[in-house]
């Protein structure tokens, strides 16, 4: 790690607010969850109405997360999802019953008028973090964006993609962690990446549990996973200090169309993250005496 580029700062990361939802700046913290892809309408709106219910119960701001179209598969052969259309109309029917916001990545500059419609916060995936006119473009919405870090950057590199962001005159810029390369087809979590990226960028760092234990196309023509290594990393992330944590789920996620191997179980999640908001209670506080 260049010791030189990591300049400390007293300050919190900004605030980024979404409806009732504070993101950042010391607040509560925040969980985007819901399945990898939106399989069909119905079990969609389920899972949503699921993490609603856990979530008001732990009274934890929520994001709903579910992608239209996964175009970053391994193989040719494997699910994308319904498509641009469908999808969106699938999550407006979600953010309109249940009135939560909702969050899906966009692939090409194509997608990101119509997206823009729906979203409350549009995602930039991880491999295109580089693609200077995508991150603009997206930007350009005025929307929240969420980049995701990609696996093959430090975690100072990411104020480059900040600044790509920052040029269209946007400042609502959240940054998610999801590990970086560690060999083939293996993922390993930095710790120091978040506070690093928060003090350097001065936004909200988000940790993507489930994505931080992907085997990438660990089983040949899909990517593998741990998903039992999920509650340790998710912890410890807060532990480390991120404003929200970032988490797939399913119902059954052995037959899931799309990253099952590192889903979480819908069962799981209450009590993880009850144990999360404890954990953030106890930094917050500890953050109050220093």
């Amino acid at each position: 790690m260049d010791g030189n580029r990591f300049i400390r700062k007293k300050n919190m990361t900004d605030t980024i607010v979404l409806n009732d939802i504070s993101i950042g700046g010391g607040g509560p913290l925040v969980v985007i969850a819901g399945p990898c892809v939106i399989e069909d309408h119905d079990t969609t709106l389920q899972a949503a109405e699921f993490l609603k219910t856990v979530t008001d119960r732990l009274g934890i701001p929520f994001i709903f997360k579910a992608s239209y179209d996964k175009a970053n598969r391994s193989s040719v052969h494997s699910f994308r999802g319904p498509g641009l259309d469908l999808g969106l109309d699938i999550l407006k029917r979600v953010k309109e019953r249940l009135h939560v916001p909702v969050l899906s990545d966009v692939h090409t500059e194509s997608q990101i008028g119509p997206a823009a419609q729906v979203l409350d916060i549009i995602q930039t995936p991880a491999f295109l973090c580089r693609q200077t006119d995508f991150i603009t473009a997206v930007a350009a919405t005025g929307k929240i964006i969420n980049i995701k870090k990609g696996q093959f950057l430090a975690p100072w590199d990411i104020t480059q993609v900040v600044e790509k962001a920052r040029t269209a005159g946007n400042e609502n810029i959240l940054i998610t962690e999801r590990g970086a390369m560690f060999g083939y087809n293996n993922l390993v979590v930095d710790f120091r990446a978040i506070p690093i990226m928060q003090q350097q960028t001065g936004k909200p760092v988000i940790f993507d549990a489930t994505h931080s234990v992907q085997l990438p196309g660990g089983q040949g023509t899909c990517s593998g996973g741990q998903r039992e290594f999920v509650p340790c990393l998710a912890r410890a992330a807060v532990a480390a200090g991120a404003d929200g944590v970032f988490l797939e789920v399913h119902r059954n996620p052995e037959k899931a169309l799309c990253d099952g191997p590192n889903s979480l179980p819908l069962e799981q999640v209450e009590p993880l993250l009850a144990g999360l908001v404890a954990i953030r209670q106890a930094v917050t506080e500890q953050a109050g005496h220093a």
